[in-house]
Order: C-alpha cells, then structure tokens, then sequence
C-alpha cells in the first residue's frame, strides 16, 4: 500500500478547512497550526494532529516562521501548504522551507520575490510585451522633482507600495498641493506594513474594472490559464463579490491577454496556481501585479471549469501530476462568490465575538465554504472574512437570482455580517447591468 503524504496547514479560518477538505479527499494526511486564540477552529478537531504556534499576535504565530518549520518538523509533514495571507507570498519563509526540507506549496522563492516586487513585477511585465498603466518607477528626492514627474503623468495618479497589498500605502493624488504630503504619507505606512517604504506612480484610472486571469503552471516551462474574473465590486481595495468569468469584454483582447499570462508564467518556470491582475478601461488592458498564490476566489474559478485548484496544488507538489491542457479547458456556465464578513453592513467596524446560531445555504451549485459553527467565537484579531458564499448557473441572471436565495437561507446569529450588504447590491441596477466599476460601491451604492 502507498504510504501516505502529508501536509502541514500554515493558516487558519476558510482557507484552512478548504485545504484540509482537498488534502483529505486525496488521501493525506494533515497537521495543522493554530495560536492560542484558534484553537476552536473546526480544521482542528479534523485534522491528524494540531499543533499550537504561540499567542494571538500574527507575528508571534502565524507569521512566525521558525515555529511553523518546528511544527512540520515535529509533524513529520513533507509539504507545507501557505494558503492565502499571513506567509503565502514570503519569499524569506518559501526559502525557508526548501532549506528544512519541507516542500513549499507554491512557486520557488525567488519567483516570489520577483513578483512580491511590483515595480519588478511591471518591468517583467513590459519585456513580455504586456500593457502596463503610464507611470514611474524610479527613486524621487524631493518635492519639486515629484511635481515633474507626475505633471509629464498627468493627474490624477496613484501612489503604491512597491512590497505591498490590500489598499496600505495607496493614495489618489489630484493635484500637486497634495502630491508631496501623500507620497510620505504612503512611504510611512508602506515601511510599517511591509518593512519596505518603496512607492511607485501610476496614472489613476478613473472608471477601470478589476479583471483577473487565472494561472496554473507546472515549475517546467509548462503553463495554462483557466479564464478570467471580474473582481470589480471593492471597499478600499477589498474585493466583496467575485465572478466567473468576466463579462462584456472584447473577445480579441481576452484572449490576447489570457494567452501573453500564460507564456509570462512559462517564462518564469511558474509552479502551481497564480493569479495575474489588470485593469480594463475603454476595452484596455493594464498589468497591475500578480499574486503568487491561490486567491480567496479560486472559487468561482472552480465552478466554471470543474478543476479543484486546491488538489491540483497538492498533486503537483507531493506527486509531480500536472495533467492540463490548454485545449481541454472550458467554460461552463457561471459563478459568483459572495464574501461574508464579520462586520458592521453600514460601519463596516468589525464586529467579532461568539456566533450562536448558524444555517448554511444549500441546493443545486451552491457552496459554503467557511470554518463557523454555532457556539463558535469569532476573535477579533484577523482578518474578518468568515464564509464565502459560491453558485453557479447556466448564465449570470440565473447565478444572481440563485444567489439571492442562498443569502436569503444564510442564517448568522449573535454578530454583525455584511450578508445585507450583498442583497443590496444585488438589486443595484448599475451591478444587474453589469455597468459598474472597482469604485462603484463606494460612490453609487454605500456613498
């Protein structure tokens, strides 16, 4: 009998179960980590063996790496599995890894590294012949070399962190008076969250869509792409609804840069699942960064091709299967994915503390993907994000109404969540007629 892998979980919360669920459906074994606070979890109590990593603090846990190798060690996991957030995109951890022994599931370290750094990322970018939003990139010493700079950009542009994500370190400058304050405000917060005060400049698009292109590579020159999302409905630079596959596109330019993602991963010798982003304005595409790692919609992704991304990590990871090919690749029907938050749906102000009663969706292409239970405590020291909601349908106006029933069913007692949120851009025309764009629900629908 083959003896059995195993893997070693470095995350907690909704990707954590996802990943168990995958790895226990093939056979795995599993270890997972938690701090103190986790250690309800419910991957815990179904994992082979837990593992505790310290305190509550990220730092002193889930972003500690000498303790996450100790418990791989202690574990005897051959592969760590980062999922997304905390070490996913860490170079440092990934070479870490390799060094202990353990596989990294996910690309080499110094692919990483290379796109952890998005002006690296834009330069790699543009030798691929891939558009990239008018900007600089280069060193700025003072003020008025700042006001040139921009004034040959045109305004508005935006400054960004050149190691970072999320929205830290991203300010909308509209004319100079301001240009001088922002960038050291974004270099600031860029040097405290990611330790690298590093900013770029781009032009501001002002109406763009979020468009992703889905990526799986094999480590060996070998690459395909599993088609689009539109991730355009944000708060701050945090996506809320996702779908598959983008809609209203020109079909030339799609495939024009689904096919220029595909062979920039084969340049890098990509392994396992990435995702690369642009923005789309006026049937324009615009490079913006590429995230190494399995992304919080992965989901919708699955649904329209019937490839769980997960397993397809693992397998090429423990077992070098890589089995796509670009020609067996479609798209059937399509998919949504509703984030549900622990938050005030007006304040968005987190709102943690213990869940007393939970009813899960369900019916025909429904999933609930989340690591809730009733009795079980929300802690107030990550990331909200408790559930995602996921349908699919034959066609989007089948998708929405079907997701309107699966909120409708949602039952989340004894916290705040943002499930009304999502009902109400669900009756937005502006969202049913696919007219909306990343800063849509801040300006038209929760002004």
């Amino acid at each position: 009998m083959k003896q059995s892998k195993k893997i070693l979980i470095a995350n907690r919360g909704v990707i954590a179960i996802r990943a168990l669920r995958a790895a226990r459906e093939l056979g795995y074994s599993v270890a997972s980590v938690y701090s103190t606070i986790d250690r309800d979890q419910k991957h815990l109590k179904l994992s082979d063996e837990a593992i505790c990593i310290g305190p509550p603090e990220t730092k002193d846990s889930y972003l500690n790496e000498a303790a996450i190798i100790s418990a791989a060690e202690l574990s005897g996991a051959d592969a760590i599995y980062p999922g997304f957030g905390f070490l996913a995109e860490n170079a440092s951890f990934a070479e870490k890894c390799r060094e202990s022994g353990f596989k990294f599931i996910g690309p080499d370290p110094e692919v990483i590294a290379i796109m952890g750094d998005k002006i690296k990322a834009k330069e790699l970018a543009k030798s691929l012949n891939i558009p990239v939003v008018p900007g600089y990139e280069g060193e700025i010493y003072n003020e008025n070399e700042a006001i040139k700079i921009v004034e040959e950009i045109g305004y508005p542009v935006i400054i960004k962190a050149s190691a970072g994500g999320g929205g830290r370190g991203m300010r909308v400058v509209n004319s100079s008076d301001e240009l001088w304050q922002s960038i050291q405000s974004a270099q600031n917060e860029a040097e405290l969250a990611f330790g690298d005060g590093k900013i770029f400049i781009e032009k501001y698009l002002k109406k763009p869509r979020h468009i992703e292109v889905q990526i799986f590579g094999n480590g060996k020159g070998e690459a395909v792409h599993l088609f689009t999302r539109d991730c355009s409905l944000q708060r701050k630079y945090q996506k809320i609804i996702e779908e598959a596959p983008a809609l209203n596109i020109d079909n030339q330019k799609l495939e024009e840069i689904q096919n220029l993602s595909v062979e920039a991963c084969k340049k890098l010798n990509y392994e396992g699942a990435g995702t690369i982003e642009f923005l789309y304005e006026n049937d324009d595409f615009y490079f913006i960064e590429m995230n190494t790692r399995i992304q919080v919609e992965h989901t919708v992704t699955e649904m329209i091709t019937g490839v769980d991304l997960v397993q397809a990590q693992l397998l090429l990871a423990l077992e070098n299967k890589y089995n796509f090919k670009q020609e067996d690749l479609k798209v059937n029907g399509h998919a949504m994915q509703c984030r549900i938050n622990a938050e005030d749906p007006e304040t968005f102000v987190p709102s943690p503390g213990r869940i007393d009663r939970v009813h899960r969706p369900g019916g025909y292409h429904v999933r609930f993907e989340s690591q809730i239970y009733s009795g079980y405590q929300v802690p107030a020291n990550y990331d909200s994000l408790i559930a995602e909601v996921i349908v699919k349908d034959k066609d989007r106006d089948r998708v929405i109404n079907k997701m309107r029933v699966a909120l409708q069913e949602l039952v989340v007692e004894g916290i705040k969540t943002n499930q009304n949120l999502h009902q109400r851009i669900l009756e937005d025309k502006g969202f049913l007629n696919l007219d909306y764009y990343i800063k849509y629900l801040e300006e038209k629908i929760i002004k």
